[in-house]
């Protein structure tokens, strides 16, 4: 199967293509966001990585040359290491990522990339005789290492770093703050909010929830790009936000350790299976 086949897009305007990878049919398909600036392109998360994504944006037409020279540079950051986000870094030159995960990232972490996909969620393999239990996220050289207040500049486009933890450690949000879109990752989606990965930790997402309430109070938000699922506005936001901290008590805690416990037992025992 090509890259062609594989993934499909659908443009936003404003230089945004949200793209998706069609034959994973899974809740945990993530949605890949690609950016256009005048000096610099941007690919927010990059997939599974089962077909290369830097070829379908050239296929497709989508990576616009610079005036008189070839093509922007194009930059893949990924909001964080899940293998859902991150499986796709390996076809790109240039790869950022919050300096929380590198280490993970660099040594092919399959453990704290959480990877977990059955047969049944890819509805035609890329190829012949492909399985799942093949998948891996493979190591990955980080070219650059992000933290909390960097900006990623496109030339006519700022994307400012927000380290937002709890989901994963190295989670973040890029704010577009002339825009006031929020590219969210899996901090924030129209869906449930994933605490119990080994990786994760209530009072830090508390504490992101928090950020992310008073982004909407200041009116800098209005439109949030998730990590997952469908694009919505800042009252959604506020209102999963604060549905988060309220929900964060003492039995909401008790469950999600047993809950944590038990994927981080699923994970070692799959990912030593992957590795055998």
């Amino acid at each position: 199967m090509s890259a062609l086949e594989w993934f499909a897009h659908k443009p936003l305007g404003g230089g945004i293509f949200w793209i998706q990878e069609r034959f994973y049919e899974s809740g945990n398909r993530a949605n890949i966001w690609l950016v256009r600036g005048s000096q610099r392109d941007v690919v927010i998360d990059a997939g599974l990585g089962l077909r290369s994504l830097p070829d379908y944006l050239r296929a497709a037409g989508l990576l616009a040359p610079a005036e008189g020279a070839g093509p922007r540079p194009l930059l893949a950051v990924a909001t964080h290491v899940h293998f859902d986000h991150s499986g796709g870094l390996q076809h790109f030159e240039e790869v950022a990522v919050h300096s929380a995960e590198a280490a993970a990232l660099l040594r092919g972490d399959n453990y704290e990339a959480v990877t977990w996909l059955s047969d049944r969620e890819v509805a035609r393999p890329p190829r012949p005789g492909w399985r799942a239990r093949q998948f891996r996220v493979p190591p990955v050289r980080p070219t650059r290492l992000l933290q909390e207040g960097d900006v990623i500049s496109l030339g006519d486009r700022q994307l400012t770093v927000m380290h937002m933890p709890g989901h994963s450690r190295g989670s973040i949000c890029l704010h577009d703050k002339d825009h006031k879109i929020l590219f969210s990752g899996d901090v924030v989606y129209d869906g449930s909010m994933i605490d119990w990965l080994p990786y994760s930790r209530i009072s830090d997402y508390v504490a992101s929830c928090q950020r992310l309430m008073e982004l909407v109070d200041r009116g800098l938000v209005e439109k949030v790009l998730p990590g997952h699922f469908n694009i919505f506005g800042a009252e959604r936001l506020y209102r999963l936000a604060s549905n988060y901290i309220s929900q964060a008590g003492v039995c909401h805690k008790v469950s999600t350790c047993a809950m944590r416990s038990i994927a981080s037992i699923a994970l070692r025992i799959t990912n030593s299976r992957v590795t055998s």
